[in-house]
């Protein structure tokens, strides 16, 4: 199935003519290279991952492979960043890989009573399936929440396949007691679509009933999806510490980009995630007013740190500021912990100067 697979040459489309609108172009042709993704189901000893490829292979250039977060698919989860004009410029260098978990895609018929849902460890095992599949050398891992935790795992366990990790709302802990208890007793006061927002957007967007809330309290709502999807959060509620730690065999051994929204709920999982990671391999990247999903309320800041993120991988080196970066300056403030004393050291400066990359790692608050 892989050789039915069409790839989409975006460079050679028609050159842009004197007076065209540049940027109406762009989003013309992202429009393009999304909607004519190529869509297949790859089957694994855990049943099939149902997978969409956009582009075209590019020389040993690794694979931009996203996994989404519980309550989601690859639609609503990347769908605004991916489709965001200046991603254009990234994505015309790479093939993406969107992943859905078993049964998230949309249409998916609902799982049989008694059906036994992958573990996070058997999800993790799947990718190495996707990727031989397709037969992909190396990826750069963009995952939320749940995919998050999935992209980190896989990476522990088959670091020369991970290239790069970009992580939002990480959390790599196992669920303790008190975190089971807690989530019992709500389950007994409230549905399960409220608890699983209440996972994926902060407390005000919550209270605000804010647009993107009720537009996803209505895409949970659908039966069908919302009983696949309790089968992928019970899984994901079952996870295992991860086990990340700076020094020794633990920690990551690839370039890392960690996002969160300010308050947003898994800020301080990030935090933590962040203090267990190599420093001179990571960036933190706290999005304000970025809510609970910065990759749909932000996508355009996004984007921006994604490519200088890459361009530190040694991709794209020629690659211009993007439209964000032109149009204004962001005001960074930026701590780097060294790995004996603990001291951090504050910064500031222009957007057009992010030094996102391996080897400049800090912390940033973007807040314009």
């Amino acid at each position: 199935m892989a050789t039915e697979l069409q790839g989409i040459q975006v460079t050679e489309a028609k050159p842009l003519l004197p007076g065209q609108d540049t940027a109406q172009q762009a989003a013309v042709a992202a429009a393009i290279l999304l909607d004519r993704g190529q869509e297949c189901d790859v089957e694994t000893p855990y049943g099939f991952v149902h997978v969409t490829i956009h582009g075209t292979p590019r020389g040993n250039r690794p694979v931009i492979l996203t996994y989404h977060d519980v309550g989601m698919n690859h639609k609503s989860c990347f769908d605004s960043l991916f489709k965001f004009e200046d991603m254009l410029e990234i994505t015309k260098n790479f093939v993406v890989c969107h992943l859905d978990a078993p049964g998230q895609q949309d249409g998916s018929p609902p799982f049989p009573t008694g059906y036994e849902y992958p573990s996070m460890e058997q999800l993790c095992e799947m990718l190495t399936c996707v990727l031989q599949y397709f037969n992909f050398r190396s990826i750069i891992g963009v995952g939320v929440g749940a995919g998050a935790y999935i992209l980190a795992m896989f990476a522990r366990f088959s670091p020369d396949l991970v290239e790069g990790l970009v992580l939002l709302n990480i959390d790599p802990n196992a669920k303790g007691w008190m975190d089971w208890a807690a989530s019992k007793i709500t389950g007994l006061t409230s549905s399960l679509s409220d608890v699983v927002l209440a996972h994926l957007f902060s407390q005000e967007e919550l209270s605000n009933n804010a647009a993107v809330v009720s537009n996803y309290r209505c895409f949970l709502n659908d039966g069908h999806f919302l009983s696949n999807a309790e089968l992928f959060w019970n899984s994901y509620n079952s996870r295992r510490d991860l086990e990340i730690e700076r020094d020794g065999g633990g920690s990551l051994k690839c370039p890392v980009m960690l996002v969160v929204g300010d308050q947003a709920p898994h800020e301080d999982t990030v935090v933590e995630c962040n203090s267990k990671l190599d420093p001179t391999q990571t960036s933190f990247l706290k999005m304000a007013d970025g809510g609970g999903q910065p990759q749909i309320s932000q996508p355009g800041k996004l984007t921006e740190a994604f490519k200088y993120f890459v361009q530190g991988m040694g991709y794209m080196p020629s690659a211009g500021m993007t439209r964000l970066s032109r149009s204004r300056t962001t005001s960074l403030s930026g701590a780097s912990v060294d790995g004996s004393g603990g001291r951090s050291r504050t910064l500031s400066q222009g957007s057009d100067g992010l030094p996102l990359g391996p080897g400049a790692p800090h912390t940033m608050e973007v807040s314009c």
